[in-house]
Formats: structure tokens, C-alpha cells, sequence
């Protein structure tokens, strides 16, 4: 669907048909890239914390079953498919009034919103409760990806864009703030431990590839991998940090004629406004600290689920998605890897927390619409279910199903 978007936006915003077209295919081949590069990275770390979480013995009894079973049991729900139609006219209501600058164009992440929506519905039973949540987080996810996008374009080198996904904004949520406390600490404020500043105190050691290659290769380590295995995770995870920034870049390149196109119209008739085309936030993991960031989270998640007290969230199926869950607070650190893994280490412990609270409805939610993994009794993800804003959205529909 996504070249078929690209290219009636660029015909909107009066793109050639020749350039709309090239448009359109350059971004599917760059979200195809995205998708072979993300896909290497999944299929390496999922078994590396399956092998983690077998060898250290976790016995935890709600399973993460990761945002792909979540994401079918939303579309699975009736009001799922209402949403479609109402999330894009919202976002057309909001850009006519000029209370947004982003044209979500990322249909594939709706399911964020439909997730809303379905929770509304499950817990209070209305229909109308269900779409109110749904318009009330579209209103949400476009005010943060426009508040977040000068950085996201600075850092990123993605202009023009903002980033609307739900499950990245969750976590900046919480991260910006604790980010704001690190800044005023002493010693810590000072250390500067961005991939650029490895490189150059470190020479090789700070390549990206090099640095994929050393945290693969941890990785294995901790999941007893044999020196093979050890040696083969480690190549691909530098084939991630090599490949994706060049993937991102693809992308970028279909996306640039339409950006233009929507700009020259919009100055056309009101002058200095401005449009932002909200995207994916796998666009931010063309970032080396990015992907760094989310690859150390993998071990410290699972040894915070160990620890933390109230937690009975065992993380397997996310625990690969986590570098989109840093895409937006990685550049509110400035590139920093330290402060991200640290503000993201604190977020993660109240996701843990909010995922087990979440459980008994995303497993309604996706009850006989996915095989739940072995042993399970209830589900759950990280996505969702750890994600602040939708968890607000569950406490507020458990409120308003008392009331009625």
C-alpha cells in the first residue's frame, strides 16, 4: 500500500506523475530494504533471548508475545476497521485548522490507535467509548510527532519528517523527563558517550559496524552461544548498523519530491507553513546509537524482569523491537548512549509493571485470533502493553466501566 500512498499524496500535492511514481516505488523499495535488514535483526537477537532466558532459568508467567500477536488481535476487533476512515479524517481536520503539521501517511501503524480503541471497547463494552479513546490518542500522536520532529529532523537528518508511531512516542513519554533529571546531575552530565565520540577516542572500536559486530557478539555471549554462533550473530549485527543507514537513505530519496511538493503548495497558500510527512519510527534506526541503545536494553530488560518486584512479565517477542522504542529518545540525549540506556533502563521498569497490569485484556484482546506460546496463560507485549499513553487509555475506559 505504501507506493500506492506515496504517490496520490505527491498527485495532491501537484508532483508530477512521472516523479510521483518514482516516488512512490523508490519508497517501497527503501521500506523493502528496511524491512530485510529488520527482519536479520530480529531472527538473530529473538533466539539470542530465548537462549538468555532459557540459560538463566526465568520463570515468569505472562509472556511478551510481541507486537505482531497484539497487532492481530487488534485488527481482529470490529471497531478496528471503523478507525481507519476516522484516524485520517481527524488528521485532515487537524491540518485544515492548523492544529497540526503532520500528515500521518504511516497507515500500517493505525493498529497503535485501533489498539486504543479496542482497549476502550473491551473494558467498557461501547462501541462509542472505543472510537472516543481512538480520536483522543490521534489527537495525541500528532501533537507529540510535531513536538518532536525539529529534533528528530536535526538529529536524524530526516527533513521533513515526524515520527507517529504510538509505540515510540510511549516511551519518550516517560524518557524526556527522566532525561531532564540526568542533565542536572553532576559528572554524569558530563560524559559524552556518543558513537562519534567512540569513534574518535577509540578509532576503530567506534565504526558502527564494529560496534554492532562487539554487541552482537555480547549478546551471544550471554545467551551461551558456542564460538561460532558467537561470531555469526556478531557479523550480522554489524551487517544492521552497516546496512540500515543506507536503507533509511533509499527512502529519504523517494521521499524528498513529495516533501518539496507539499512544501511549494503550502507556501503557495499560506505562506510560511510548514507539513511534516509522519513515518515510521524504523526510519530512526538508520541511527548507530539508535540501535545500540535498543540492543543493550535486551539484557538489562530481562534482568530488570528478574528483580523487579510486581513484575510477571517473562519479555521474549519484543524484546527485538526495543531499538523503535529508543527512536525517539535517543535524540532528545543528543546521540548520548549512556543517558539513553539509562533513562530508557527507568522507563523500562514501570513498562514491565504497566504490561503486567495490562495482560488480562490484550489477552482477551487477542484470545483465538493467535497461538499464545506454550505454557501461557495470559499475553501481554511491550509495545502495548508497557506503553505509557495506552496504558492511561486502560486505566481511563477501567474508570469510566465503573461508572456505567
Amino acid at each position: 500500500m505504501l507506493p500506492i500512498i506515496i504517490f496520490i499524496v505527491g498527485i495532491i500535492f501537484r508532483v508530477s506523475v512521472k516523479k510521483a511514481i518514482i516516488s512512490g516505488i523508490t519508497v517501497g523499495i527503501g521500506m523493502i530494504g528496511i524491512n530485510l535488514v529488520i527482519n536479520v535483526l530480529t531472527t538473530n537477537v529473538g533466539p539470542a533471548a530465548q537462549a538468555m532466558v532459557e540459560r538463566f532459568g526465568l520463570n515468569l508467567t505472562i509472556i511478551d508475545a510481541g507486537w505482531p500477536a497484539v497487532s492481530a488481535g487488534t485488527w481482529a476487533q470490529p471497531i478496528a476497521a471503523v478507525m481507519i476512515p476516522v484516524i485520517l479524517v481527524v488528521n485532515l481536520i487537524m491540518l485544515a485548522l492548523n492544529r497540526t503539521k503532520t500528515l500521518n501517511i504511516d497507515i500500517w501503524n493505525y493498529w497503535h490507535v485501533s489498539s486504543v480503541a479496542a482497549t476502550g471497547y473491551i473494558v467498557t463494552g461501547s462501541f462509542f467509548f472505543g472510537i472516543l479513546c481512538g480520536i483522543l490518542f490521534s489527537i495525541i500522536i500528532l501533537v507529540i510527532a510535531d513536538k518532536t520532529a525539529p529534533k528528530v529532523q536535526e538529529y536524524y537528518g530526516l527533513e521533513g519528517i515526524s515520527i507517529t508511531t504510538g509505540s515510540a512516542q510511549g516511551y519518550a513519554i516517560l524518557a524526556l523527563p527522566v532525561g531532564w533529571v540526568l542533565d542536572r546531575i553532576p559528572g554524569l552530565n558530563k560524559l559524552d558517550v556518543k558513537p562519534e565520540t567512540i569513534q574518535k577516542r577509540f578509532g576503530i572500536f567506534g565504526e558502527p559496524m564494529i560496534m554492532g559486530i562487539i554487541i552482537g557478539m555480547f549478546l551471544g555471549l550471554l545467551g551461551g552461544y558456542d564460538l561460532i554462533g558467537i561470531l555469526q550473530i556478531g557479523m550480522n549485527m554489524g551487517a544492521v548498523m552497516f546496512l540500515m543507514p543506507r536503507m533509511v537513505k533509499i527512502l529519504m530519496e523517494g521521499l524528498i519530491p513529495i516533501q518539496e511538493g507539499a512544501q511549494k503548495l503550502l507556501q503557495s497558500r499560506y505562506g510560511d507553513r510548514e507539513i511534516y510527512l509522519g513515518m515510521d519510527a524504523a526510519l530512526a534506526t538508520g541511527s548507530p546509537a539508535a540501535l545500540s541503545t535498543g540492543l543493550l536494553m535486551v539484557p538489562i530488560t530481562l534482568f530488570l524482569a528478574v528483580i523487579l518486584p510486581g513484575n510477571h512479565v517473562l519479555p521474549f517477542g519484543d524484546l527485538a523491537t526495543i531499538p523503535f522504542f529508543a527512536a525517539l529518545v535517543v535524540p532528545s540525549r543528543r546521540g548520548n548512549i549512556l543517558t539513553s540506556v539509562i533513562s530508557l533502563t527507568i522507563v523500562m521498569a514501570f513498562a514491565l509493571l504497566m504490561a503486567t497490569n495490562f495482560a488480562p485484556v490484550l489477552t482477551e484482546m487477542a484470545q483465538g485470533i493467535v497461538k499464545f506460546p506454550e505454557g501461557a496463560a495470559q499475553i501481554t507485549n511491550l509495545d502495548t502493553g508497557g506503553n505509557f499513553l495506552k496504558w492511561i487509555f486502560l486505566k481511563l475506559s477501567e474508570l469510566v466501566a465503573q461508572v456505567m
